[in-house]
């Protein structure tokens, strides 16, 4: 998309508040050459390949244990509702009081990854937080009709469980959009709101319908447009593409938590962030939308500039709350 358009769109979110139009960094520019040398794109570039992927994940489970943080973190592991449930805090017992709910991404056919339990581990010595890292089950032996309540639910427990202490919604991607919809889940069945939820990159919508998609899809160097659809054909299996546990930005807005969410320009879901972060503000959610020109999906996770300057306001947030970032 070129500036021109974005601008109109930034326009039409009623202040993105931090859209960064600079020329990438050179160690972004060089990762995201190397990204497109890797083969993980070829993974997404048809249903078919999917459809490999989801076979070779049931006959092989891909491990999700943290294995070793360090020993200035605690982890502990327990079973809710028949999911694996870890929790890590700092050894020293000395934090913040504050909690997060980690959804790690992946489509929701891949495990949680080493990447994820390193930025787990910052979470809990940098931002001195409680992490709470669900290993929600992932398809084909769950849909979004059963994913989303049991994660709400999961969600309600926590907390009500830690009140008055606070508890932030941090998710990637595919966890990013499920902490949307296990929001919209709370506040629908009458609970309350968790204090905030980051957004990193979050897959929100199942349309690809936008006439742009096609060239982000060229330049986005990890994500393809059939394999993105065949991931929304079997999340939402017999529910319409367009129900809320499978695209929550159709769903409600009002009275949701505050939101801070994380974008690059390289990604092909970036044009639902700016449409996320007009939605929520219509319906009066305080919302930090920040977009980096040149970056991939799940920068903020990056060894980049960039992904060090996300890490830094999201530590933050996790800290202190989302409004206080």
């Amino acid at each position: 998309m070129n500036v021109s358009n974005l601008s109109q769109r930034l326009d039409a979110a009623a202040r993105v508040d931090s859209v960064i139009e600079a020329k990438p960094s050179w160690q972004s520019q060089w990762l995201n050459a190397a990204l497109r040398l890797l083969p993980i794109k070829k993974g997404m570039a048809s249903a078919a390949a999917v459809q490999a992927h989801v076979r070779k994940r049931v006959l092989r489970p891909a491990p999700y244990g943290p294995g070793e943080l360090g020993r200035d973190i605690r982890v502990t592991l327990k079973d809710v509702a028949g999911w694996p449930v870890y929790t890590s805090t700092c050894a020293s017992g000395e934090d913040t009081g504050r909690y997060v709910l980690f959804l790690h991404g992946g489509g929701f056919i891949n495990e949680i990854v080493r990447g994820h339990w390193r930025f787990i581990a910052d979470l809990t010595r940098h931002a001195r937080v409680r992490c709470v890292v669900p290993i929600y089950p992932l398809m084909p032996r769950v849909t979004a009709k059963e994913l989303v309540p049991a994660t709400g639910e999961l969600l309600h427990k926590l907390v009500q469980d830690v009140a008055p202490a606070k508890v932030t919604v941090i998710g990637n991607s595919a966890g990013a959009g499920l902490g949307v919809a296990a929001a919209q889940w709370l506040r629908d069945t009458g609970y309350p709101q968790p204090d905030g939820l980051v957004l990193i990159s979050p897959w929100v919508t199942t349309s690809m319908e936008r006439e742009e998609q096609v060239a982000l899809a060229a330049a986005d160097p990890l994500q393809d447009m059939p394999g993105i659809a065949e991931l929304a054909r079997l999340y939402a299996d017999d529910l319409d593409h367009a129900h809320p546990y499978v695209s929550p930005l159709n769903g409600d807005f009002h009275g949701l938590a505050p939101m801070i969410a994380f974008a690059g320009t390289l990604d092909l879901l970036y044009p639902d962030s700016i449409d996320l972060a007009a939605k929520a503000r219509a319906a009066g959610v305080p919302f930090e939308l920040h977009l980096r020109q040149g970056q991939p999906h799940n920068y903020a996770g990056m060894p980049t500039p960039e992904g060090r300057q996300a890490r830094a306001i999201i530590l933050r947030a996790a800290a202190q709350g989302v409004m206080a970032s």
